[in-house]
């Protein structure tokens, strides 16, 4: 019962807090004050300095995570409605997956590398563009560390939705399809959310640029960890 009470008190703090963060990023839009990375801080911090642990919160934050997988699901629904239009550009958004998947491994690993990590560290950080359960599922099989995995994948998600319009913007990259294939090729969900924000079709080419890579990065991780 006391585990009860706990669980609802964090979810509904969870929400309120997030709620608040999107009425500060309607204010003041800019990636800092993107409401997942604010939230997500908030907690980091409050949970750091309370000193209370990670499986106290989750007790709520659980009841949140079972949403993962129906949202995921439900990015089907951009997919359905501009259907005409990914086939139109077809070879278009799968050369760029292809592409953009082999780019997010030799990245992470050739970065970890570089920097002279050990080896469990670069199984961990190569499937960080997926998304997490694929990712998990690549690390595990790898020798990697889940938690690790799963923190690098948090930081791709994040930042790629923080920085990912910036970047395309400077580069002057404006064509919906291009904005998509980018973001959800490096960002997986997380990302996503964000392209649905910039339109329609970003974020449906993004929710399948996120679906395919997460099977083209399955195949490809092991492969690039076999020759290291």
């Amino acid at each position: 019962m006391i585990n009860l009470g706990i669980g609802i008190i964090f979810l509904f703090v969870t929400i309120a807090v997030f709620a608040i963060t999107k009425r500060i990023y309607r204010k003041y839009p800019n990636p800092f004050t993107l409401p997942i990375f604010l939230t997500s801080g908030i907690f980091i911090i409050f949970l750091a300095i309370s000193d209370i642990p990670y499986q106290s919160y989750m007790l709520g934050g659980q009841w949140i995570d079972l949403f993962l997988g129906p949202i995921v699901v439900a990015l089907a629904l951009p997919l359905y409605r501009q259907l005409d239009l990914i086939k139109k550009y077809a070879r278009t958004i799968f050369i760029g997956i292809f592409a953009g998947s082999i780019i997010g491994i030799v990245t992470g690993i050739a970065g970890a590398k570089i920097l002279g990590f050990e080896d469990w560290i670069i199984q961990s950080i190569a499937a960080k563009s997926v998304t997490t359960p694929v990712a998990l599922s690549i690390t595990d099989t790898a020798g990697g560390n889940l938690s690790f995995a799963a923190v690098f994948v948090m930081i791709a998600g994040i930042s790629g939705a923080m920085f990912g319009p910036v970047i395309l913007r400077l580069l002057r990259i404006h064509h919906p399809v291009a904005r998509g294939l980018g973001i959800g090729t490096a960002s997986h969900a997380i990302g996503t959310s964000k392209a649905l924000e910039l339109g329609q079709l970003d974020g449906a080419v993004s929710a399948l640029s996120m679906t395919i890579s997460a099977v083209v990065v399955s195949f490809l991780v092991p492969l690039f960890l076999s020759w290291l």
